[in-house]
C-alpha cells in the first residue's frame, strides 16, 4: 500500500491512545509520514507535546486517563468533529509486575478498566463511524503475556487475552464492512515501560519500537492478528506454558 493510499484509507485522522513514549510514538511519527494527522492521547501533557513536535502533520494532545470511569466517553467527545480513519490502542503496559496480593484490588481493576472496558467503549465508538463510512481501521496491541497466565501478570495477561480475542474477533465483523482490524502481539520491546520493570537488567534479541510500529502498518490490512501463526506456546500442555510463563515473569520481576 502506498502512503497515499494508506492515507486515504486511515485518515485524515487517526487516535493513538499511549503516545507519550514507547511504541505509541513511533506510531504517531510513522502515521505523519504517512499523510495522517494524529490525536496522541496520554496522561501526561509534556510528553504529549514533545512527540506532537516530531510528527509531519496536524496534530491534537488530549490528556486522558484511560483507566478512569468514562474514559471511552471523555476520548468520543474529545475528537468529536474529526473523521477519525484509525484507533491505535496502545496503553495498557504493566508497570506492577507483582503478584495478585501484592497490590489492592482497586490496582487491578484500574488496569482492567484500561485494558478492557475502555477498549470496548472506544472500538465500539470509532468501529460505528468506520463501518459506516465503508473504511478505517482498528488496531489492539495486547501482548505475548496473552498466550498464558503466569506468576506476576495474572491482571495483565487476562486483560490482554481480553483484547487479543476482541480484536480477533471485530476482524470477523467488520472486516465485511471496510474496516481492517488487527490484534498486534508485542514481544520484549524496548520501551522506556519495558526498561523500568527490567530495573537495569538486560535481555537478549528486544525490539525496537520503530520497527514494531511499522510492522503494525505496513501489516493492518493482513489481520487478524501479527505475527501471524500458532501460539509459540501452542504445542505445549497448558500447564507447562503457565510454569513457562512464570518462569519468564520471574525473571524479569528479579
Amino acid at each position: 500500500m502506498q502512503h497515499m493510499d494508506f492515507a486515504e484509507r486511515y485518515g485524515p485522522w487517526a487516535v493513538v491512545c499511549g503516545a507519550s513514549e514507547g511504541v505509541g510514538a513511533s506510531v504517531a511519527r510513522l502515521l505523519g509520514a504517512r499523510g495522517v494527522n494524529v490525536v496522541l492521547i496520554g496522561r501526561r501533557q509534556g510528553p504529549l507535546e514533545d512527540v506532537a513536535a516530531t510528527v509531519d502533520r496536524d496534530t491534537r494532545c488530549v490528556v486522558l486517563d484511560l483507566s478512569e470511569a468514562g474514559a471511552a466517553s471523555a476520548l468520543a467527545g474529545a475528537v468529536a468533529g474529526l473523521e477519525v480513519g484509525l484507533l491505535v490502542y496502545n496503553a495498557g503496559a504493566d508497570p506492577n509486575m507483582s503478584l495478585f496480593l501484592g497490590k489492592p484490588v482497586e490496582v487491578w481493576e484500574g488496569m482492567v478498566a484500561r485494558n478492557c472496558t475502555t477498549v470496548v467503549g472506544a472500538t465500539h465508538h470509532f468501529g460505528g463511524q468506520m463501518a459506516a463510512r465503508g473504511k478505517g481501521g482498528i488496531v489492539l496491541v495486547t501482548s505475548g503475556a496473552a498466550w498464558a497466565g503466569g506468576s506476576y501478570i495474572a491482571a495483565y495477561s487476562a486483560s490482554k487475552a481480553f483484547d487479543l480475542l476482541l480484536a480477533e474477533s471485530l476482524w470477523a465483523e467488520l472486516g465485511p464492512q471496510g474496516v481492517d482490524v488487527l490484534a498486534m502481539v508485542l514481544g520484549q520491546t524496548d520501551t522506556p515501560a519495558f526498561r523500568r520493570v527490567l530495573n537495569g537488567r538486560e535481555v537478549e534479541d528486544i525490539a525496537h519500537p520503530d520497527d514494531v510500529a511499522r510492522d503494525m502498518l505496513d501489516h493492518l490490512g493482513e489481520g487478524p492478528t501479527y505475527p501471524p501463526g500458532p501460539s509459540p506456546l501452542g504445542a505445549l500442555a497448558r500447564r507447562h506454558a503457565v510454569e513457562l510463563m512464570t518462569a519468564g515473569s520471574a525473571f524479569l520481576q528479579g
